[in-house]
């Protein structure tokens, strides 16, 4: 029945800072950008290269997060790449903060995390194909 992740829908604080990360700083491709003028809000839908997309909104009102990481929901969101410690370094050429890189005790590989604009906890994760 499942076959795959399709899409991960994110509300966002403030929509032009949290473009620019997706975008520019995460080089997510951008599929539609919509503004609703009865909602007062945006879509953006955002694609990573396997066909998995991101779904960006913006709400006026959105309260924020109960609580880092431990909230019920969503904990984070994770993004396969090829070499953990290359992004990392990449990222943090362009001002990103990420933690040290960690070794998933299960699988062996190297993972690290950081956060969005809003603080909402994200993921690299080395593929293991």
């Amino acid at each position: 029945m499942l076959k795959r992740l399709h899409h991960a829908a994110i509300i966002c604080s403030d929509y032009q800072v949290s473009r620019h990360f997706y975008t520019e700083l995460l080089g997510l491709r951008i599929l539609a950008e919509h503004y609703r003028e009865q909602r007062q809000s945006y879509k953006l839908d955002l694609a990573l290269p396997d066909g998995s997309q991101i779904e960006l909104f913006s709400f006026a009102d959105a309260p924020p997060r109960p609580s880092y990481p431990e909230a019920r929901g969503l904990r984070h969101l994770a993004f396969a790449v090829d070499d953990v410690v290359l992004c990392k370094t990449m990222l943090e050429a362009k001002g990103i903060t990420l933690e040290a890189i960690r070794i998933d005790e299960y699988t062996g590989q190297p993972f690290v995390f950081f956060a969005d604009p809003d603080g909402l906890p994200l993921e690299l994760y080395q593929s293991c194909d």
